[in-house]
């Protein structure tokens, strides 16, 4: 039985499609910049960061926060609203746009990924989806975000969770995929 099925081909895999919308030299600046000033533990300087996001093409409203150890993949396709947060060892796997709008915190180790393959074709088929969090959005320590997902306003998914859905606005989630556990009621 198992032998009819079709199998995996990796070597059919083309993603000739896909875009990073960036020449290689400024793709080959970016990884360098993102490994010492991004990517590195032993670089806190905060307003640097933000300067250099916003010389790679990121849209960087006032007040962001960024820790170090964080991985961003393009920030060309980056843009962030006011007084946002993102903490150590977060990774912005953003093949495309991410858009983060205001007073949004993503702790530490959290992954927000546009990225995936198409498991039901043989050639395993590169997907993207954007991503968006809306305002008031918190995104607890490793806790995931899949493509094409929308954190709707003030959402919160809980640490170790996984949204491969949009999630309500004021709802709190939870799980693995995360499923809503209650209202969210700031005082």
């Amino acid at each position: 039985m198992l032998d009819k099925q079709k199998k995996t081909h990796l070597h059919k895999y083309d993603n000739s499609w896909y875009s990073p919308k960036a020449n290689i030299i400024k793709r080959l600046f970016w990884y360098y910049t993102n490994i010492i000033f991004f990517n590195n533990a032993f670089f806190p300087i905060n307003f640097i960061k933000v300067f250099l996001l916003r010389i790679f093409g990121a849209k960087i409203g006032k007040g962001l926060i960024i820790k170090p150890s964080v991985n961003i993949k393009y920030p060309w396709l980056l843009n962030i609203g006011n007084h946002v947060w993102i903490g150590e060892k977060v990774w912005i796997d953003n093949l495309v746009q991410v858009t983060i709008k205001d007073n949004v915190c993503i702790s530490q180790g959290a992954y927000l990924l546009t990225g995936n393959h198409n498991y039901k074709k043989e050639s395993f088929d590169l997907i993207t989806g954007e991503i968006i969090l809306e305002e008031g959005v918190w995104l607890g320590a490793k806790s995931i975000i899949t493509p094409g997902v929308t954190c709707k306003s003030h959402a919160v998914l809980s640490a170790l969770s996984l949204a491969n859905k949009d999630l309500e606005p004021y709802s709190i989630y939870q799980g693995n995929p995360a499923v809503k556990i209650k209202e969210r009621i700031i005082e």
